[in-house]
């Protein structure tokens, strides 16, 4: 198929993009990467009556660190970038592990960290890697710029809290205190494909032994990333052993709300959310301080 006549923009700059949105700001639609919007253009899903092309924007691929101390990615940084940039690997380690599990290199060299945060696939890897971690994400539009933390942003399937009229500019991210350990992991039917389930976990072990701090993310068993709010309370101050992690697991089963599709049962991705759950903060625990490789 086709895609359907539209207005093509290449503006410069973040200022020119939203000049261009507040002439019809509920009628355009961003491309950044094209990795999802191009797909929807041809099958006629999306009809904007103007794209406004974010690749000649200068300033929004850039890997920086911000004076409080945040890793600042642009919201045009490849995702590819991800696994290879020296910052990110470092500093981020846990976006750098699950970005090996996005599609394949090819579609990680065109696709952008923005666009798919923008997007919001229930099922894509960035969105809960990202809320793990506590990321923020900037907006700029007619009214100025404003942060939106990640457990806000993600309001629903393909539907973030960005207004008509804005856009993402970047995304910062805390980098997990020194001696934190991480882990990701997915089931999918294959390697690339659309994720069943999946888990990205943040967890230290402090020197005594016991758990000191834990994040955790699912994705793929809702309409958006599930951030267990009540995760610290039930691990902080405990060891940090099997029994400990499966019950984490069990509570996650009651409190997600997955979907039967034509890839999996809403009590398969349970099943496989709790497994996931379990074996992610074990992992990450072991990476912590030191204690093992994961």
């Amino acid at each position: 198929m086709k895609p359907p006549r539209f207005e093509y923009a290449a503006p410069g700059s973040v200022d020119e993009a939203i000049e261009i949105l507040r002439d019809a700001p509920e009628e355009s639609t961003l491309l950044a990467g094209g990795q999802s919007l191009v797909p929807l253009l041809n099958m006629r899903m999306a009809q904007p009556r103007v794209v406004i092309d974010l690749n000649r924007v200068s300033g929004l691929d850039a890997v920086e660190r911000t004076p409080d101390g945040r890793i600042r990615l642009g919201a045009m940084v490849r995702q590819r970038r991800l696994e290879t940039d020296p910052v990110v690997r470092d500093e981020l380690p846990l976006i750098a592990e699950a970005a090996r599990h996005i599609a394949h290199v090819p579609i990680r060299t065109r696709g952008t960290v923005g666009g798919s945060l923008a997007h919001a696939d229930p099922a894509a890897e960035l969105p809960a890697t990202v809320a793990a971690l506590g990321g923020r994400l900037l907006v700029r539009g007619p009214n100025g710029d404003r942060a939106v933390p990640a457990t806000e942003f993600f309001v629903g399937a393909l539907t973030t809290a960005i207004e008509p009229g804005e856009l993402l500019t970047a995304i910062e991210i805390e980098p997990p205190r020194e001696g934190a350990g991480w882990a990701f992991g997915e089931v999918a039917r294959t390697h690339g494909a659309f994720a069943l389930a999946g888990a990205a976990a943040v967890l230290q072990v402090g020197d005594a032994g016991q758990i000191a701090s834990a994040r955790l993310a699912l994705l793929g068993v809702g309409s958006a990333p599930y951030v267990p709010e009540w995760l610290e309370e039930m691990a902080v101050g405990e060891a940090p052993d099997e029994p400990l992690f499966r019950r984490i697991g069990a509570r996650v089963v009651d409190e997600i709300a997955p979907l039967d599709d034509i890839h999996a049962s809403a009590d398969y991705r349970r099943r496989v959310a709790a497994v996931l759950t379990a074996r992610a903060l074990r992992d990450a625990a072991n990476r912590s301080n030191g204690r093992g490789s994961g």
